[in-house]
């Protein structure tokens, strides 16, 4: 029994003197989504043919040097502040982005690639797992679920070679490229807090962050990945 008391005296010995140091970031989610932004609106102008397929070079090189390096930096940030939109959502946006544009590279005529189709397919699937995580940021959550539909419908058309597809893609890139601006404008703005807000539609557990206190944020802490033994 003395063991027992001398084990638990020890755990709240350790308990005591252990200390977890919380880094405070800014959100990286305006940076995200306006790369996202750059690259779903350039596509779709190829798509719909608002400029010609000569200049499909320029905007295949603007995804690699601007889209795919903010996004998986935004990534970065977003994993060490334990958001699954920003981390595991905008890495695999990022990755997706730079396989399509690698693909561009390859077949700079733009023709339709069935594997490509495949590949873009199983990427807006995978989407899901981050949408689910939203945990009630409404806005963040469309954005990352038109980038699946948007993906899916992409790679319909590759898979198929239907202009139609090709068309219909092109338009939605537009739409989800001006949600993606929106929602960038209005995590900046939460964030600078303003006078001027944009409605992010934020529900449940997606309100917390802004009204708990820090007691009520950090509760649970010891138990998320990064702090407990084992992820």
């Amino acid at each position: 029994m003395s063991v027992d008391k001398d084990e638990q005296k020890r755990r709240e010995d350790r308990l005591a003197i252990t200390r977890i140091v919380l880094r405070p970031t800014g959100t990286p989610l305006p940076l995200a989504f306006m790369a996202l932004a750059v690259a779903t609106i350039g596509v779709s102008a190829l798509q719909v043919g608002l400029i010609p397929a000569d200049e499909e070079l320029i905007i295949t090189l603007a995804i690699l040097v601007l889209t795919v390096p903010l996004q998986l930096f935004s990534s970065i940030i977003g994993f060490g502040a334990r958001d699954p939109i920003a981390g595991t959502g905008m890495a695999m946006v990022a990755g997706t982005w730079a396989v399509i544009a690698v693909a561009m590279l390859a077949t700079p005529d733009g023709a339709s690639i069935p594997s490509l189709g495949v590949l873009l397919i199983t990427s807006a699937a995978t989407m899901v797992a981050p949408v689910l995580g939203a945990k009630g940021k409404l806005v963040a959550a469309a954005v990352l679920t038109g980038s699946a539909l948007r993906f899916a419908m992409t790679g319909v058309a590759h898979l198929t070679g239907a202009d139609g597809w090709e068309m219909a893609a092109g338009l939605f890139g537009f739409a989800l490229g001006a949600l993606a601006i929106y929602a960038a404008i209005g995590f900046e703005t939460e964030e600078a807090g303003g006078p001027i807000q944009f409605p992010l539609l934020r529900r449940g557990t997606g309100t917390k962050p802004l009204v708990d206190d820090m007691g009520e944020q950090v509760e649970g802490i010891a138990r998320e990945a990064g702090v407990r033994r084992q992820l």
